[in-house]
């Protein structure tokens, strides 16, 4: 049941979604160019966990800052306002579990989907984005750079 997207960029790849799951969890792998890190967020329907897989990611998290290398995982409670980064200088790849179902459908409804060849360079709907993920509960606190708390980029 694998389906691949691009989102903004980053290549995303459902594994197993509400469907496989009952609604449990959605099960997606990332792949981040170096550099890129999502805008500050939060979701107030599930919560997420890292995995990764190669590469580096760097979770701000609240007042922590936390470096995950391969085979280190990382929690992000519902409701937590946070960004993920890709801080290695080669592209970083993980999977995130998120609980319950939301995440896919958020990919599925917004992401362009993958076809061979194609490098992620199409630009996503960003206002389709905000209402979808509006109505998944989920909020954009701020663009790329920004930091929960008294973080400083």
């Amino acid at each position: 049941m694998k389906q691949k997207f691009w989102l903004f960029g980053t290549g995303v790849e459902i594994l197993s979604d509400e469907k496989q799951s009952g609604g449990l969890y959605d099960l997606i792998e990332g792949t981040f160019s170096p550099g890129v890190e999502t805008p500050l967020h939060v979701h107030n329907q599930y919560s997420e966990s890292i995995y990764v897989l190669e590469g580096e990611f760097t979770v701000y998290l609240d007042e922590e800052v936390i470096v995950l290398k391969p085979g280190e995982t990382a929690f992000i409670p519902k409701g937590a306002p946070h960004v993920v980064a890709a801080s290695a200088p080669v592209p970083s790849r993980g999977i995130t579990i998120s609980s319950p179902s939301g995440f896919a459908e958020l990919i599925r409804l917004t992401g362009i989907p993958y076809k061979p060849g194609s490098d992620g360079s199409e630009k996503n709907d960003i206002e389709l984005f905000m209402a979808v993920s509006e109505k998944l509960g989920d909020a954009i606190l701020g663009p790329p750079g920004a930091r929960p708390g008294n973080q400083v980029n």
